[in-house]
């Protein structure tokens, strides 16, 4: 089963920059309407324009909402109307020791990356269900499939995000609603730079062009899980076939050699 892009209206959350305008970039063309979300209201406006430009006959709608508020998501879906396609990009991550994070850093982590998606869903689900047909795409992490010292509320949500929709697919999949996730490695967006992270990723990294052309191919096709870039995916399917007690003990080498755990006490 395949979800019902073409002719579809879309809503893309944290569509200003990152693989989230890039997904809406390559939507554009098949989609009846976009509606972008995300809380830096002229960088929308200018995607906005861009894509009308590039698209002529595309309805383009923009709504400036911060999706860690329940009311703006509310008013989010209220403008939205009838959404075929759900795209749940918007993401925050840190990179701290659990210990030495203020409280309310989780507690924003946690409310964009569980509760917003979860929300969202919610809302819009049921008329999909209705209407016998859509899709839902959550843009989740490599590390909703791993672990790493320094990151752990982070990697929580993402691994929430993993169960969430593995379920949920199989909650919705003979409805007519296809569920999938993405869950890339490091991809070239200001993501790094606002988590704070300080770490050399080289040739695993990709570009969020990229990044978005895998997520929606392999959403397209109805795939269940992607994970854009072979080298992350060739290291995410060793870690599944490696012992956990083994992983346990690479991952924690792999945060002292990258700095992300002090000495030992």
């Amino acid at each position: 089963m395949r979800p019902p892009i073409d002719g579809s209206t879309a809503l893309v959350t944290g569509a200003s920059a990152g693989i989230g305008r890039e997904i809406a970039r390559q939507l554009a063309p098949r989609v009846r309407k976009l509606v972008l979300a995300a809380r830096r209201a002229d960088r929308l406006e200018a995607v906005a324009t861009e894509l009308k430009a590039a698209n002529q006959g595309l309805e383009v709608a923009t709504v400036t909402a911060d999706v860690r508020d329940l009311a703006s998501l509310d008013a989010l879906c209220a403008a939205a109307g009838d959404v075929d396609i759900l795209i749940n990009n918007a993401g925050l991550g840190d990179q701290v020791l659990f210990a030495d994070q203020p409280w309310e850093r989780m507690a924003q982590m946690i409310e964009t990356n569980i509760t917003a998606l979860t929300y969202l869903t919610r809302k819009l689900l049921p008329g999909m269900l209705a209407r016998g047909k859509g899709g839902v795409l959550n843009v989740s992490s490599g590390f909703g499939l791993q672990f790493l010292p320094g990151m752990a509320v982070y990697v929580g949500t993402k691994h929430y995000v993993t169960g969430f929709t593995e379920s949920l697919r199989l909650e919705v999949g003979r409805r007519g609603v296809v569920v999938s996730q993405v869950c890339p490695g490091p991809v070239a967006t200001e993501f790094g730079e606002v988590a704070g992270n300080t770490v050399k990723v080289g040739l695993v990294e990709i570009s969020a062009e990229s990044c978005a052309r895998t997520a929606l191919r392999g959403f397209d096709r109805g795939k269940a899980l992607i994970v854009p870039g072979f080298l992350i995916r060739l290291a995410m399917g060793l870690g599944a076939w490696t012992p956990r007690w083994l992983l346990r003990f690479v991952m924690g080498q792999a945060g002292r050699r990258l700095g992300l755990l002090g000495p030992r006490s």
